[in-house]
């Protein structure tokens, strides 16, 4: 990927650690019958696997899938000692905005970029043009530059950065309002929706669910185009030290795979902004705040 250097915002991006680290294309799989949330047996596609037709940009909802994870789903399968370690590196130290590079198969040399995470399969996801995404295979192996964990805002050190590549962040549509960092989003979602993915102690990885079975509530907060990669801010909650709610805190992340069926879920949003505090993050609506805008990945 090509990023153009704006720097508008002061970081530590000089004080981070570029590192590689490593996944494989998974296989997709199907558990059998999904009980949705109003007692209908389904069963639907699921999570891994390569979309040759679902990328950033395109709608979240609607789909007649479960979970769906757009363009390519990458674990690290590596059996050693502790047999989630090489994947949880994986996880952790990938952000979204990495640039991704194909390192074996028909593709080899291809490169893509990292769009989000989904937590309890745990894969990282990674989007690539549909001329590549046509030469790649199951299993081929993917490496990742994974670089920002740690990232911070110099003059912002109320609001934690996550799971964001620093080239990314001077893309993406933030300013500064009176002394706030504000951060532009095609939506804002209130907490009491928010579902699957609470309870976590960390959100340095992973997504959690933002639940569309309560038709009013979508249509007045606009949920029904929801599109993947798009920016969206939850209200009233808390991302410091896993997800909580707190009147007045905001979080802001951005959706990373498809609505769902089963009770509490819906689709899922990794963190890359959160504060405790009132009035220290700020948002404002912006309908092209979407990955696929920002770096022009659709045409």
């Amino acid at each position: 990927m090509v990023y153009p250097k704006e720097a508008e915002l002061r970081t530590n991006e000089d004080r981070l650690v570029m590192m590689a680290v490593v996944g494989e294309i998974t296989n997709p799989s199907v558990r059998g019958y999904r009980i949705s949330h109003d007692g209908r047996p389904v069963m639907l596609p699921g999570v891994g696997g390569i979309r040759y037709n679902l990328r950033v940009g395109d709608r979240a909802t609607g789909w007649a899938v479960d979970h769906a994870e757009p363009g390519v789903s990458i674990s690290n399968l590596t059996k050693d000692r502790d047999e989630q370690a090489a994947n949880s590196g994986l996880n952790f130290l990938a952000c979204v905005g990495n640039t991704a590079t194909v390192i074996s198969g028909d593709a080899k040399g291809e490169k893509g970029v990292v769009t989000g995470k989904h937590g309890g399969i745990e894969h990282v996801l990674v989007d690539f043009s549909p001329s590549t995404l046509d030469k790649l295979q199951i299993g081929d192996k993917i490496a990742v530059r994974a670089y920002g964990l740690g990232l911070a805002v110099v003059d912002y050190p109320q609001v934690k950065v996550m799971n964001l590549d620093p080239r990314l962040l001077s893309q993406l549509p933030v300013r500064e309002e009176g002394g706030t960092l504000a951060v532009g989003v095609t939506h804002a979602v209130p907490a009491a929706l928010m579902g699957s993915g609470l309870g976590a102690d960390n959100c340095y990885r992973g997504d959690y669910d933002i639940q569309l079975f309560d038709e009013r509530t979508v249509k007045e907060h606009g949920l029904e185009d929801l599109r993947l990669g798009d920016l969206v801010a939850i209200l009233d909650t808390d991302h410091s030290y896993g997800r909580v709610y707190k009147e007045g805190a905001l979080s802001i992340g951005i959706v990373v795979h498809s609505d769902c069926v089963i009770s509490g879920h819906g689709p899922g949003v990794t963190t890359l902004f959160t504060t405790s505090q009132p009035g220290a993050l700020r948002y404002f609506i912006e309908p092209r705040a979407n990955l696929a805008d920002v770096l022009g990945l659709r045409t």
